[in-house]
């Protein structure tokens, strides 16, 4: 899949001056309350009305979507609003009845992306459509299986392309639902930078109270637009109640936001942003250089215990250090999670230092 600036042209027919914004409830309940949010949003900054008509839940019993009569409050909604729709297909049933019934938008979702088989052939039966497709990350960090659902949707022929990050599943504890994992998007943005990328703060955050703070890191991030989950009684929603936000509230959001500037031309900006730069540059350097000089100590560990026959290893001196630097990282304003991640990192390159000289 190449670069191609065309595939930013449906997002520049919008013609905004202002991130995209598509924002509905998690499912759509009642015909009165597709109406009800779609009229309390159409005179606001979203252009896309979202639903959710089939609800893919983690175990069975729970509330999974009203089904193909939804759409048809979805096109009343259209008619009563001048919104776009847009609603997640998981399979190739739900993209036929979505496209019988003129839905604007489909997204793919995150347990679908994870599936091959699955994409390919939501791809072949979308082939050559104008309709917009967008497609979340998978539920786990893997760039690769992201890309190569977008490839198999590019090459059906679909050219009004998107992706919606709405972050990783992870076991380990975090304030996050789904954890960002920021740069495995920006890995994205950086080879298909014309590509739009939409954030998804509702479930990353998966409580409202984080919605303005992740929607602002994403447009920091220069993301292109925000999908963010809208109820008009949020807390009695039958499904993802914690996440969503009222009208209301998301108006007062998009209020506080900042639009940043994806740069400065002013000599001064650049100066000083290049002296700034060059400091970083000289640190990293010196970084890598200390990092080297740390496996090497490893290596002579690992011959010592290949010596005494000791096991590579120790885990309450792991233990030990992993404690020790979360607390001298929090004095020098590390958060908890980044000091876990990098020391996670450097000891398993370690032990792998230590493995090579103990074969």
């Amino acid at each position: 899949m190449e670069n191609n600036k065309n595939m930013r042209a449906w997002l520049d027919d919008f013609k905004l001056s202002h991130p995209l914004v598509i924002a509905g409830p998690c499912s759509a309940e009642t015909e009165d309350q597709v109406l009800a949010i779609a009229n309390e949003l159409k005179n606001s900054d979203v252009s896309i009305f979202r639903a959710g008509i089939w609800k893919p839940r983690t175990r069975p019993g729970g509330f999974e979507g009203i089904g193909e009569t939804g759409l048809k409050w979805l096109q009343k909604a259209k008619a009563e609003t001048g919104l776009l729709m847009a609603v997640e297909v998981a399979n190739v049933s739900h993209v036929k009845m979505a496209l019988e019934h003129d839905i604007d938008v489909l997204w793919i979702g995150a347990r679908t992306a994870v599936n091959p088989f699955a994409i390919q052939e939501i791809a072949d039966a979308l082939k050559d459509t104008d309709k917009i497709v967008l497609l979340k990350n998978p539920v786990n960090p893997d760039l690769s299986l992201w890309l190569g659902g977008l490839e198999r949707l590019y090459n059906a022929g679909i050219k009004k392309l998107g992706v919606i990050h709405r972050g990783f599943s992870t076991y380990e504890k975090s304030k996050y639902r789904n954890n960002p994992e920021w740069q495995i998007a920006i890995d994205l943005q950086n080879r298909f930078p014309d590509i739009p990328i939409i954030c998804d703060p509702s479930h990353i955050a998966g409580k409202r109270d984080m919605i303005q703070e992740i929607s602002q890191q994403a447009l920091d991030l220069n993301f292109d637009g925000l999908i963010i989950e809208t109820h008009i009684d949020p807390d009695h929603a039958w499904s993802d109640a914690a996440q969503q936000v009222t009208p209301d509230t998301l108006k007062q959001i998009f209020k506080d936001l900042r639009v940043r500037k994806e740069t400065d031309e002013a000599d001064d900006f650049n100066n000083r942003m290049n002296k700034l730069r060059t400091q970083i540059d000289d640190l990293d350097a010196k970084l890598l250089e200390i990092l080297g000089k740390r496996m090497k100590i490893a290596e002579k560990i690992g011959t010592l215990k290949k010596e005494k026959n000791v096991a590579i290893l120790q885990s309450s001196r792991w233990h030990e250090i992993l404690g020790k630097m979360v607390l001298e990282g929090e004095e020098k304003g590390l958060s908890e999670e980044f000091v876990l991640k990098l020391f996670k990192a450097i000891h398993q390159e370690s032990i792998s230092h230590q493995e090579k000289v103990m074969r």
